[in-house]
């Protein structure tokens, strides 16, 4: 996935961001980092970039 945002990326595309799952969370802890980084958003944050869970 990294290589292809890059490639987007440098055709001048954007994207409001992507999250990596991580596989070892269960589905809860999943749901509880999402739904944090959407009450957590500030506007512009994620976009075009790739983020990892759980975030920092």
């Amino acid at each position: 996935m990294p290589i292809h945002l890059i490639d987007h990326l440098a055709e001048g595309q954007h994207i409001p961001g992507i999250f990596q799952i991580n596989p070892s969370m269960s589905l809860g802890e999943t749901i509880e980092e999402l739904v944090l980084a959407a009450l957590a958003y500030l506007d512009g944050e994620y976009s075009d970039r790739i983020s990892y869970l759980p975030l920092p």
